[in-house]
């Protein structure tokens, strides 16, 4: 358990960094910016999937959630920072919609709004764990693994598929 613990301690780590880099984002040229995305999503990514911090038990049963600590002013700023930074490149076409099968038409999403999209699970759950000095590290991350389970990480994995052709190109 120990080593779970720890592993948890770092990913808040983890986490915070990639909070502050998106928060201080107009302070960096977008190709830095992009490789530090591409450092910090593979990884988020992974340790997510990896740690196993006793699912066992229902969440509801012990009736612990994460507080919205990140409001919506906060939220919006660090999008249309983003959205900003990206310019033109922030839209690109999602393959993974639901919907996309459905359609005749492409199904556009935008770089900046992915982003902040992951930027608000992981805030709060920062957030949590930093206002109850640890005392909720687990319990934040399984109602974080939860939300990454059910949406945030197929947007992770989608983002970073556009991040990396940007790189690329």
């Amino acid at each position: 358990m120990e080593a779970i613990h720890t592993r948890l301690i770092n990913l808040v780590a983890l986490c915070s960094e990639y909070c502050a880099t998106l928060e201080n984002s107009v302070e960096l040229e977008k190709e830095d910016f992009i490789n530090a995305l591409l450092g910090y999503l593979p990884r988020i990514y992974f340790e997510f999937h990896d740690i196993d911090a006793g699912e066992s038990e229902s969440i509801e049963e012990w009736g612990f959630g994460l507080s919205d600590h990140l409001d919506e002013m906060q939220y919006e700023t660090v999008r249309m920072q983003l959205a900003a930074l990206f310019g033109e490149d922030d839209t690109y076409l999602e393959t993974f919609e639901k919907d996309m099968k459905y359609s005749d038409t492409p199904i556009a999403t935008t770089i900046s709004e992915n982003l902040a999209d992951i930027y608000q699970p992981l805030y709060n759950f920062v957030a949590e764990v930093r206002e109850s000095e640890g005392d909720h590290l687990e319990e934040a991350f399984r109602v974080c693994k939860d939300a990454f389970k059910d949406y945030w990480s197929q947007t992770l994995c989608n983002v970073l598929r556009a991040l990396n052709s940007m790189h690329n190109s």
